[in-house]
């Protein structure tokens, strides 16, 4: 598949994979079509590394723009969720500011062109299943600047 180009195409591709790690992508369809979250569980494409907004946006901010992976916020909740690859738990677990929700555990999501009740995409998915690095992330939340990944942190 080309990479999408158009604005139109790249929120449909990235919608068409969050609705597909769903399991139920006309459920989820639906929902967003009905301008409601739709509940999507992790564990299965990626895991949810939960943050304060107040806490995330500054880390989010050292993230270089071709590392970074899907981010949903919410102000009124004071949240950000990091999708994250499915074997990051032990990789963040030591970083106090995040928190690891386990497999299963249900993010309710808007499509990606919108907001709904508030969440939106700080960082869409791009619909090629790109996913933030933890090491990349870990390292966003302590000291320094602009972080620049290593070969290994990179992959």
């Amino acid at each position: 598949m080309p990479p999408a180009t158009s604005l139109a195409e790249r929120y449909e591709a990235a919608d068409t994979w969050l609705a597909r790690c769903s399991g139920r992508p006309h459920e989820t369809h639906a929902r967003w079509d009905a301008d409601e979250l739709a509940p999507i569980a992790s564990g299965a494409h990626w895991l949810v590394a939960e943050s304060r907004l107040t806490n995330g946006m500054p880390a989010a901010a050292r993230i270089l723009p071709e590392h970074r992976g899907p981010v949903l916020a919410d102000p009124d909740a004071d949240r950000t969720w990091w999708l994250v690859p499915p074997s990051a738990a032990e990789e963040l677990a030591d970083v106090r500011q995040v928190t690891v929700q386990p497999a299963g555990w249900t993010l309710r999501c808007p499509p990606c062109g919108w907001s709904v009740a508030g969440r939106w995409w700080l960082w869409r998915p791009d619909g090629t299943g790109l996913l933030t690095n933890p090491a990349v992330l870990a390292a966003a939340f302590g000291p320094g600047g602009p972080i620049r990944p290593t070969k290994e942190t990179a992959a």
